[in-house]
C-alpha cells in the first residue's frame, strides 16, 4: 500500500495506491496522523482512486480521518471509490457517515 500527501490552500489531499488491507492499514494511519498534525487542515480528501483492494480495515482508516478532521473542526470527502471498496463501505453503512464523492 502506498501512500502520497499533498496539501495546499490547507486541503490535504491523500492519494492511496495498491491493496488497503490489515497489512498496510497502520502505516497509512499513521501517516495520514503525521500529515494532519503537520498541515492541520481544513479540509481532507482521500482519493481512493488507485486502490486495488480494500478489507474491513480500511473502514478504520476512513474512521480515523474522520475522528482527526472532527478534532480539528475539518471537513472530509472521500473520492473515486473503487467498486469492491464500495461495497464494503455500503455494508458497514459508512455512506451515512462520511461524504463520498
Amino acid at each position: 500500500m502506498g501512500i502520497t500527501c499533498t496539501c495546499r490552500d490547507r486541503i490535504l489531499c491523500v492519494h492511496l495506491n495498491g491493496e488497503l488491507d490489515h497489512h498496510g492499514a497502520k502505516s497509512i494511519i499513521q501517516e495520514m496522523d503525521r500529515q494532519i498534525g503537520a498541515e492541520l487542515p481544513k479540509r481532507l480528501t482521500i482519493d481512493m482512486g488507485k486502490v486495488s483492494f480494500m478489507d474491513s480495515s480500511g473502514i478504520a482508516v476512513l474512521l480515523r480521518a474522520r475522528r482527526r478532521m472532527e478534532e480539528l473542526e475539518g471537513g472530509l470527502v472521500i473520492q473515486n471509490v473503487p467498486e469492491q471498496a464500495d461495497r464494503v463501505f455500503t455494508a458497514a453503512g459508512l455512506h451515512r457517515l462520511l461524504r463520498f464523492e
